[in-house]
Order: structure tokens, then sequence, then C-alpha cells
């Protein structure tokens, strides 16, 4: 049974920074991508990152670029198993949301394609992240 769990929400203020972590387990194949979503009250789910657990290539929406730091942080020899973060500086009330960790089986993320949620097939509950002004 497939298990992906998000951890580390919170509040913070305005230019705080935070760090969730995900870790995805119980897949009989191989976790190819990973990302973190996010969704804000009213707003659609959308992406924030994503990497690629192979060959590590990372992609970031644009929010994201230059406060935001994807990593893997754990792979089991056979990516059964493994373990995501997202390091958030420069936090902003724009930023708070529902924090959503997913997973893609069997292929890569590309630059054309990582922002698709319907290529990842695990996700987790979310975290609740709030920064307050």
């Amino acid at each position: 049974q497939v298990h992906v769990a998000e951890s580390g929400g919170g509040s913070v203020q305005t230019g705080g920074s935070l760090r969730l972590s995900c870790e995805a387990s119980g897949y009989t194949y191989t976790y190819a991508c990973m990302g973190w979503f996010r969704q804000a009250p009213g707003k659609e789910r959308e992406v924030v990152a994503a990497i690629n657990v192979g060959d590590a290539a990372i992609h970031y929406a644009d929010p994201a670029k230059g406060r935001f730091t994807i990593s893997l942080d754990k792979v089991d020899r056979g990516y059964n198993t493994a373990s995501l973060s997202l390091q958030m500086h420069s936090l902003n009330p724009e930023d708070t949301a529902m924090y959503y960790c997913a997973a893609r089986a069997g292929r890569f993320c590309y630059s054309y394609n990582y922002q698709d949620m319907g290529l990842y097939k695990f996700w987790g509950q979310g975290t609740q992240v709030t920064v307050s002004s």
C-alpha cells in the first residue's frame, strides 16, 4: 500500500522560513519524479517545484525561484521509498496554502510537463502553511 505523508507545516510571519518534509513508501516500482504543489483558499492547486529521482533534475515554478529549495533527502536502492524536502525562505502571505507532496511513477518530469497534476499518481493529505503579515 502506497503511503505519502507530509510534515513540517506551521505558522510564520512574513520573512520567515519553514522546511516541509515528505516521505513516500510502499510502491512496488520506481518513483521517477516527486513534487510539491500548493492550494490556497479559493484558488486552484498549483505546482511549486519538482525533482527527478533518477537524474535529480529540478524544476521550479516562478513564485518559488530564489526562495524555495527542493531536495531529495533519501532514496532507497530500489526507489520504493523516497524522502523529499522543501526549504522555504522569505515567506510572504501569498505563500499561505495547503502544501501537498506528490509522486510520479515510471517517468521523469520535464520542464514542459512537471506542472501537470495528472502525471502524479500518489498524493499526500497536505500540510498547512500560514504566513501572517
